[in-house]
Parts: C-alpha cells; structure tokens; sequence
C-alpha cells in the first residue's frame, strides 16, 4: 500500500498525520507539547513553491511508504492523482493499493488562522502560538483519522481509495474534541 495524506499547504496536518502513521507520536503522549509539535519534520515548514510536490515521510510498520502533498486550493490535485495513479496501475499491472487520504477536515479555526499567519504572510511570532494551540487542540482526531485510514486500507478491494473524511467538529467549552460525520 501507498499512502499519500492531503491538506491545502501539506506542512501541518499532513505532517501530524504522517507522524502518528509512523509512530514518530505516540497517541499515548497526550497531550503533546510546544517541542512535540515543533519537532514534527516539515510541520510549519513547507512554502507555497512546494505545493504539489509529493514527499516522502518515512515506511510505516508494514514497509508501506507513506507520503504528503499540499494542494493549495486546487480542487484538481486529488482528482489527477487518482487518475495518474490507475494509469500507472493498470499500466503496469501491479497489485498495489494507494490510499489518498484528506486531513483538512481536522483543521480547527486557530490552525487556520496560524498557517495563514505564519506561512502566507510571515508572521511567526503570532502564527507559531495559534498553530501550536490548533494542533494540540486537533491531534486526537488526526490519529483517530490515521487509525481510520488504515483501517479502510486493509478492509477496501479498490486499488485506489480517496478518503475525504467527512467533517469533524469540536466541543466548545470542555476542550475535548469529539469525531463525528457531518
């Protein structure tokens, strides 16, 4: 299997993502710290020039790599990777699985507002602590996202398999956060 997260920038929740797919997290670990979350490789660190590229992160425990991409706001990426991915399936007749997989329903209003902050207009110092906070505030349902993943990986008889991964919505006032399809 070959699994590709997706997210508009692909620096912080395709990168919360592929740590926990990689045990680079350990859900366990809760709740994650500033240096946690900074130490992350590529979190906050990608620019718009590497939108569209398609990086490698590591081989998960099954020896199956997994991969990023950011697609900005093109609603075109997912669908040419599907396409470029049965091209090659077929093409070359392997029995693969590819799993793209959208972590941008996890996003919470301060990761948003933090990547915008920090990466579009360079604002570090305001960007970093709201980023920070979103991703303590999302990285529960980023792994339960991984996990779900996975699991429809094994259960699926496709070669290719998009997972859009519904919404996801927070509980205000607690600061638990639940996962539930819109």
């Amino acid at each position: 299997m070959i699994y590709i997260y997706n997210d508009f920038g692909g620096t912080h929740t395709t990168s919360l993502a592929a740590a926990y797919h990689l045990h680079i997290l350990n859900p366990s670990h809760s709740p994650l710290t500033k240096n946690d979350i900074l130490n992350i490789p590529y979190f906050n660190q990608l620019t718009k020039k590497e939108a569209g590229q398609i990086l490698f992160r590591g081989m998960d425990e099954e020896n199956n790599p997994v991969y990023t991409i950011g697609r900005r706001s093109s609603k075109y990426v997912v669908p040419a990777l599907t396409d470029l991915s049965n091209i090659l399936l077929s093409r070359y007749g392997e029995r693969e699985k590819i799993i793209i997989s959208n972590t941008s329903p996890t996003v919470p209003p301060l990761m948003t507002a933090g990547g915008f902050l920090s990466r579009e207009l360079g604002i570090d110092s305001i960007g970093v602590p709201l980023l920070v906070k979103g991703a303590q505030q999302c990285h529960n349902l980023i792994y339960h996202l991984v996990m779900e993943t996975k699991q429809v990986a094994k259960a699926s008889h496709e070669q290719v398999v998009v997972l859009e991964n519904g919404k996801y919505q927070y509980k205000i006032g607690k600061k638990d956060i639940f996962w539930k399809e819109k």
